[in-house]
């Protein structure tokens, strides 16, 4: 990415990722899948290899990533995209700071972890026995992975992709869908198991179907408690692909890509750090969020896994809660307050993030947005994280009325 031209938007990075301020390609990270390699080549720890899957599970385990998290996408959207099919779809796992890419007889795992610095970095994995086998830094993934919709950074984006003609002429659409997406337009090309309420959505439905089915309209999806029967799922770790898990990796990817452009912008005096600032901040609080039609139901454990890792306040409340009737979480504010890269923030820039969120939560700021935040939801946010954030400015303690 370069200086911005007319017609480029205007919420995204638009300097090199190699500003002297950056430098991404060059500056030392600190992610987790930088810091397992360490270790790997250092002798303490240990990859297993398996015939099914590679080092898929050792992955997994060695990351601290749960295979609840399976999110399976068959739509050919990624650099294998050769190997994927609705037969063999790629598996999708991820915690706050890692995500995995497996695919069912690729050459390599892919991986990217969140540096608090520098960004989304990834790396590939051969998947192939080896005494100590290499995390390899792979930046040909930012051909996709640096774009206007991952704000100008490296980063994660979620693609839903809308139904196409099988003429060999056509090209696939679609949206990057986070928690402000209509549930309507999510989840095209991609598994989706468990209950996701009343709304029609584009999961479990080929991608691909012939012209004149095209014209009769959007096909119904059906609804699936498992993939099991979809396909052969030897290797896969999981049978599902949990729609909660989908939610929650929804919202994750854009937060995440939030946190790298403040602070990019920050690093490198940008004007614009204030209106990034007002994104995150937004995000952050929900204010934007699509509503739900009806109770969400996840398939694979990963609802109850999630909920419980905390922190929680004194009164046992968490960011963490999911609500899954009228929006996703219980108490709108993310749990990605608590991330590395939220915490690495320049002090001067977390307190103005600090100063926003809490213009929006006292009612300070009356724009006509932020009333669908509740006097209840706005006081909760504010003792959940006067329990559980350390660096909290004073002034968020008071009571919000």
């Amino acid at each position: 990415m370069t200086a911005a031209e007319p017609g480029q938007r205007t919420d995204a990075f638009v300097e090199s990722r190699d500003h002297p301020a950056i430098a991404y390609t060059t500056a030392a990270v600190l992610d987790p899948v930088a810091d397992l390699d360490r270790r790997i080549q250092q002798g303490s720890v240990q990859l297993t290899f398996d015939g099914a899957s590679g080092y898929l599970r050792s992955i997994l385990g060695a990351l601290n990533i749960p295979i609840e998290s399976q999110s399976l996408v068959f739509s050919q959207t990624s650099a294998q995209a050769k190997e994927i099919t609705p037969r063999n779809p790629r598996a999708v796992y991820f915690n706050d700071t890692v995500a995995v890419g497996w695919v069912r007889g690729a050459d390599v795992l892919e991986l990217a972890g969140h540096d608090r610095h520098q960004g989304v970095v990834f790396y590939s994995l051969e998947q192939k026995p080896a005494a100590k086998p290499r995390l390899t830094r792979d930046n040909s993934c930012l051909l996709c992975h640096l774009t206007w919709d991952t704000l100008g950074v490296p980063g994660l984006q979620v693609l839903s992709t809308f139904q196409m003609s099988d003429d060999p002429n056509a090209y696939a659409t679609g949206v990057v869908a986070d928690h402000r997406t209509p549930l309507n337009e999510r989840w095209g090309g991609w598994y989706v198991t468990g209950k996701p309420g009343a709304a029609q959505h584009r999961g479990n439905v080929p991608v691909i179907v012939k012209a004149e089915d095209l014209k009769k309209g959007p096909s119904s999806p059906p609804r699936l408690m498992s993939v099991a029967g979809q396909f052969d799922t030897r290797g896969f770790p999981s049978e599902y692909s949990d729609v909660v898990a989908l939610m929650v990796l929804e919202h994750q990817t854009h937060m995440t890509n939030l946190l790298t452009r403040l602070d990019w912008e920050a690093r490198v005096g940008s004007p614009r750090v204030r209106e990034a600032i007002r994104d995150l901040v937004d995000y952050l609080l929900f204010i934007d969020e699509a509503p739900l039609s009806g109770r969400i139901e996840g398939s694979s454990g990963f609802a109850q896994r999630f909920s419980e890792q905390g922190p929680r306040d004194r009164s046992g409340r968490s960011l963490r809660q999911l609500d899954l009737d009228r929006r996703l979480f219980r108490y709108p504010c993310s749990y990605m307050i608590y991330s590395p890269a939220f915490a690495a923030l320049a002090p001067a820039v977390k307190d103005a993030v600090y100063e926003r969120m809490w213009a929006i939560l006292s009612g300070t700021d009356h724009a006509r947005q932020y009333a669908r935040l509740s006097p209840a939801d706005r006081q909760a946010v504010v003792e959940i994280l006067g329990h559980t954030v350390k660096d909290l400015p004073t002034y968020f303690r008071p009571p919000v009325r």
